[in-house]
């Protein structure tokens, strides 16, 4: 019985490679192919998510101070391209601490790119400064840039047009608009919400925030 000779079994250990290769070539594009889906999905929840975070603020914002302008009067709104901070209630058990001063903030994350974070403070009863609860929250990551815009009218009830920052902390807005532009593929739908002017939340609408809400109204 004739044997193999080293030109045969070399010969079959090439063939033998080239098929290892495809399989594990096909492998890897398979593995690649599942991990490329797996993180689409999580950034597209993570995009969700954060968006309806923002939604559920933002139609609850109170007008509840936040802080005093130089001459004492209340400010209930600060906005600008990259922040803005206001007064809303959270949802769930965190509720049971009462209404929450919010800051929302988009902030340099040390690789050319920008972070999405919330901050939450709690607002004494006695009127002593904001008090931080922990660090910000990341809501959403690796955005090549963004931008916070704001319209509403003014103290003579006209539509302004919209703007990178909020004038007047005493008013507020009636429309905030929140423009991000993800990294990758996915894209961030445009986030506009109108804020509602609450006087249930224990104030009195008096002055501006009395003629700006009877404008709305019309």
């Amino acid at each position: 019985m004739r044997g193999f000779s080293l030109l045969e079994v070399l010969l079959a250990l090439v063939l033998l490679s080239v098929l290892l290769l495809g399989v594990y070539s096909g492998i890897r594009t398979a593995t690649h192919g599942v991990r490329s889906g797996t993180a689409a999905v999580e950034r597209l929840d993570q995009i969700r998510s954060t968006q309806q975070l923002l939604r559920r603020e933002l139609a609850q914002a109170m007008v509840a101070p936040i802080d005093h302008d130089a001459n004492g009067d209340a400010l209930f709104f600060e906005g600008k391209a990259d922040a803005m901070r206001f007064v809303a209630p959270l949802p769930g058990y965190l509720d049971k601490l009462g209404p929450q001063l919010l800051k929302l903030s988009l902030v340099d994350d040390h690789h050319g790119g920008k972070q999405l974070q919330l901050q939450l403070a709690l607002l004494p009863p006695d009127g002593k400064p904001p008090r931080p609860l922990g660090k910000p929250q990341l809501l959403l990551d690796h955005v090549r840039q963004g931008r916070f815009q704001y319209r509403g009218v003014d103290a003579q009830g006209r539509v302004g047009d919209w703007q990178d920052s909020w004038p007047d902390g005493r008013l507020m807005p009636q429309l905030v608009r929140i423009e991000l532009t993800p990294q990758g593929i996915t894209p961030w739908p445009e986030l506009t919400m109108p804020l509602r002017i609450d006087p249930s939340s224990g104030l009195m609408l008096q002055g501006p925030l009395l003629r700006m809400r009877a404008a709305g109204a019309r």
